[in-house]
């Protein structure tokens, strides 16, 4: 039977198929949906790790144990599991361990963009990049049983266009390999340095039959048609490739690490001239370069920047495409906005209110940057902004009462402990603020150490945060409700003049929470409105003006209340 799927929802069925027992993750767009779907099956235990380093060595962990095992993750997330990923290759497996890692081209929704490539290289990992969803099912289960077959990790490469486009896909029947047997093995497993030197030898023997084993592997195939022009290429460009040169000769690399070199020199004798087509980084490129064959095209004119298409290969190559339809008028521009209700939003007006310099971070309150609100000065990685604020202050000691770092909490259980505990060891006197907002909100409402709920909803032991923070030693630790202005911001100065480390937890529910009861929408009495645009300083997407007046759209409104506290001349009423 077939059936259209995501990539995402594609890699979940190999994961079944291939009898994977074991999931651990940290969400990230756009890897998340893979373990929400893996967690659809009874037959695979998924979980929601509280970071990717932690998600990784609990997939090593299981692979020990003798279960095939699996850890998604997106590409700067591989940053923070590097650790466990470099030595991992050096243990190997027991079952078959299966790390996916998805690209971002164009940041749709990362900070940079990365090439994981590099990664692969780097930690001598194989690294198999489907094209299509059936080819996400299918390299899942391939890479376990090279995985098992070469005793080593095995990274799945996607990127955003091959994890959420649908094509369709065969749904086959669950294998269910034994659990195998562990046994003891400290010069396997155990890397002290005269471990490590030994099984740095497998490494590089292991990575020599894989080179080997590219020139035949049925991942890299030859579709030979005229021979005018043939293109290397992998991944989603295959796609883009095909769509305007569906008669070109083309090697398409699904192994893109170790990458082959017999094969290259063969596919160059057949054709005339050769384009390399790769998003990112010049891989693929540089190595066949280093080969000494001749590339006619590649990064000169495809560039580094971005994604690729089909219109942006088509005008490198100089190809003229059919003209297209477009829209009699423009559409309206869209900025990313915080949700109606949002309880960032209190905050960061009052931040900006303030005039504060705020180190910030990764999730929602990102959006707390973008104008109106314009409130964050640094938005680095994972738990970044706690480090930043104690370097900045550190510097610039009379900045202790004008500067903050805001993180959320699931970024605070990913990577913001350390920073309070650097905080607190080297008295700094700084003020952090915890946005509990009681979900991982930007990736889509997953759970966390916080939530009181595991990935499946079953109850489980939450973390508080407020003890968490007084058990690093923490003196001052207080909570507020972003929704109330006035306390919120008197809550701020008051631990801005302290001079030792505090830290505010803002807790307030998503407004997106299926249990968050919203109220009546607020509206406005036109007569009172004096348009001072008080109410607009908010940013919020229910209000905007209309004749000359301010104006809230009922079908957004949630009722929050917020716009009501900026309103001198109580114009906005339940």
């Amino acid at each position: 039977m077939n059936k259209l799927m995501l990539g995402n929802q594609a890699v979940a069925r190999g994961l079944y198929e291939a009898g994977c027992r074991f999931v651990s993750s940290y969400p990230g767009t756009p890897s998340t949906e893979i373990t929400e779907e893996a967690a659809k099956y009874p037959e695979i235990y998924a979980e929601w790790a509280p970071n990717e380093k932690v998600a990784m060595e609990s997939a090593l962990g299981a692979s020990i144990a003798g279960a095939r095992s699996f850890c998604g993750i997106k590409h700067v997330g591989l940053n923070v599991a590097a650790d466990p990923l470099y030595t991992a290759s050096y243990t190997g497996v027991n079952g078959g361990m299966v790390i996916g890692v998805a690209d971002d081209p164009g940041m749709h929704s990362s900070q940079n963009e990365q090439d994981s490539r590099h990664h692969a290289i780097a930690s001598k990992v194989p690294m198999l990049e489907p094209s299509d969803s059936e080819e996400c099912k299918e390299f899942t289960k391939l890479a376990f049983a090279l995985s098992e077959e070469y005793d080593t990790p095995v990274i799945l490469r996607t990127c955003t266009r091959v994890a959420h486009s649908q094509s369709a896909v065969e749904l086959l029947d669950r294998e269910e390999p034994a659990l195998k047997p562990y046994e003891k093995n400290p010069q396997k497993y155990s890397m002290a340095p005269a471990n490590a030197i030994k099984r740095h030898v497998v490494v590089e023997d292991r990575m020599a039959k894989l080179a080997a084993a590219a020139e035949t592997s049925p991942l890299n195939r030859v579709e030979m048609g005229k021979t005018a022009i043939g293109f290397i290429t992998s991944g989603t460009c295959y796609q883009y490739v095909r769509e305007l040169f569906p008669k070109a000769s083309v090697l398409k690399l699904g192994l893109v690490n170790p990458l082959p070199r017999q094969l290259f020199f063969d596919f160059r004798e057949k054709v005339e001239k050769l384009w390399v087509i790769e998003e990112m980084d010049p891989i693929i490129e540089t190595h066949v370069r280093a080969l000494g064959i001749q590339v006619d095209g590649g990064k000169a004119q495809t560039g580094l920047l971005g994604e690729l298409s089909q219109t942006r290969l088509a005008k490198a190559m100089g190809v003229t495409l059919p003209a297209s339809k477009s829209l009699d008028e423009a559409l309206p521009v869209r900025p990313p906005v915080l949700c109606p209700g949002c309880p960032h939003r209190g905050l960061f007006y009052t931040l900006k209110k303030l005039n504060l310099t705020v180190m910030g971070d990764i999730g929602c309150y990102t959006l707390g940057g973008m104008a109106p609100l314009g409130a964050m000065d640094t938005t680095i990685c994972m738990g970044a902004s706690i480090g930043a604020l104690h370097g900045f202050t550190k510097m610039r000691p009379e900045s202790n009462s004008k500067c903050v770092a805001v993180i959320g909490d699931s970024t605070f259980m990913h990577s913001g402990l350390t920073g309070i505990a650097n905080i607190v060891y080297n008295k700094s006197f700084s003020t952090v603020l915890i946005l509990d907002n009681s979900i991982t909100g930007m990736t889509g409402h997953q759970q966390n150490p916080t939530t009181g709920l595991t990935l499946q909803e079953e109850e489980t032991y939450p973390i508080k945060m407020e003890d968490v923070c007084r058990a690093l030693g923490v003196p001052r630790v207080r909570i507020a409700d972003p929704a109330k202005l006035d306390e919120l911001e008197a809550a701020i100065k008051e631990e801005l003049a302290a001079e030792e480390p505090s830290v505010i937890i803002v807790r307030r529910p998503c407004a997106l929470l299926k249990y968050v009861k919203h109220k009546p929408p607020y509206h406005v009495d036109t007569d009172k409105c004096r348009s001072c645009r008080a109410c607009m300083k908010i940013g919020c997407p229910a209000i905007r003006f209309e004749g000359g007046r301010a104006s809230i759209d009922d079908t957004l409104c949630v009722g929050c209340g917020l716009c009501q506290q900026l309103c001198h001349f109580d114009a906005i009423q339940e």
